[in-house]
């Protein structure tokens, strides 16, 4: 009972701000403000920050440093996610108010996958080591693949869990309010939200494919590897809400989570040989997202002069 004790009170503590989330705070649908999303987003970050503080008093520091190196990894990694929802929310033509609650259910859906993806990769590594070495050629691959593809658009009409879903049921033309589902003549139909809940979904299970092998690279204890991404998760909606009016403007954050990548994959890699420390690890992904933030605010991108401009000079 005492081992289950901490996966007892985290999984409480999730599902009360959870509820207290959707039930409370949003159960009206309506457009999140940023200062709304800043607020929320503190919050969960002062809960990881809690959280984390209790792993460090039970566990040690060294727990608590790589608690804090997977968190942090999962965020940065996230942040890619963001991008890819606001081309989601953008083909659709999301209405603002709805997308809190497409986020919020599709976040709950990652919560469950990745719980599954966890366990399958712990269970493959420590069963079969050598599956190490292929966590890190594939991160160290993902990487460089991050530098050469500039943009992540969504294929709307090839992904396959849409195409599914519009076999499954037939879909409605327009939104109806929040709901994912309505029943007419006595037929159950989607809406065109449920779509993009699919797709939201079907997205994050990607990028869940490249983090979660990340964080074991930084600790091989699964509630620390699940615990660290879920927090991270889970905040990701808040995040969302608060960067997506300046994401444009992080020039080097791609090339940053490369590095990231690239870096995590070759602690895999090497494990054998050298095991990197987990304050080393920690130190080198904190510069590399400073750096990163510091060269798009020194040399930010520069928008392309106006056709009218550009055709009559100054």
């Amino acid at each position: 009972m005492t081992d289950l004790l901490p996966w007892l009170i985290f999984a409480g503590l999730v599902a009360g701000m959870l509820a207290l989330d959707l039930g409370v705070f949003h159960r009206d649908a309506h457009a999140v403000s940023r200062r709304e999303a800043l607020a929320w987003s503190a919050a969960w970050i002062g809960l990881a920050l809690a959280f984390n503080a209790g792993v460090v008093f039970f566990r040690g520091g060294e727990a608590g440093v790589e608690w804090v190196t997977g968190y942090l990894i999962e965020k940065s990694l996230s942040v890619d996610n963001v991008f890819v929802f606001l081309l989601i929310f953008s083909a659709f033509a999301v209405p603002p108010a709805y997308q809190h609650r497409v986020l919020f259910w599709g976040i709950l859906g990652a919560v469950l996958m990745r719980a599954v993806l966890i366990a399958a990769a712990g269970f493959l590594i420590h069963t079969l080591h050598f599956v190490i070495y292929l966590f890190g050629a594939f991160l160290i691959f993902t990487g460089i693949k991050f530098l050469r593809d500039q943009e992540h658009t969504p294929d709307l009409e090839k992904n396959r869990f849409v195409r599914l879903a519009r076999r499954l049921f037939p879909v409605t033309a327009r939104y109806e309010g929040q709901k994912f589902f309505v029943r007419r003549e006595g037929v159950l139909y989607a809406t065109p939200l449920f779509l993009v809940l699919v797709l939201v979904e079907s997205t994050d299970l990607v990028f869940a494919v490249d983090s979660i092998p990340a964080i074991y690279a930084v600790t091989s204890d699964p509630f620390i590897v699940f615990t660290s991404n879920i927090f991270a998760i889970l905040g990701l909606r808040a995040l969302y809400f608060v960067l997506a009016g300046y994401l444009g403007g992080l020039r080097f954050l791609k090339p940053a989570l490369a590095a990231i990548l690239v870096f995590v994959g070759t602690k895999m890699l090497i494990v054998d040989l050298y095991k990197v420390p987990s304050l080393a690890s920690l130190g080198v992904i904190v510069g590399i997202l400073a750096v990163a933030l510091l060269a798009s605010w020194r040399w930010p991108k520069t928008a392309p002069a106006p056709a009218a401009e550009a055709a009559h000079g100054h």
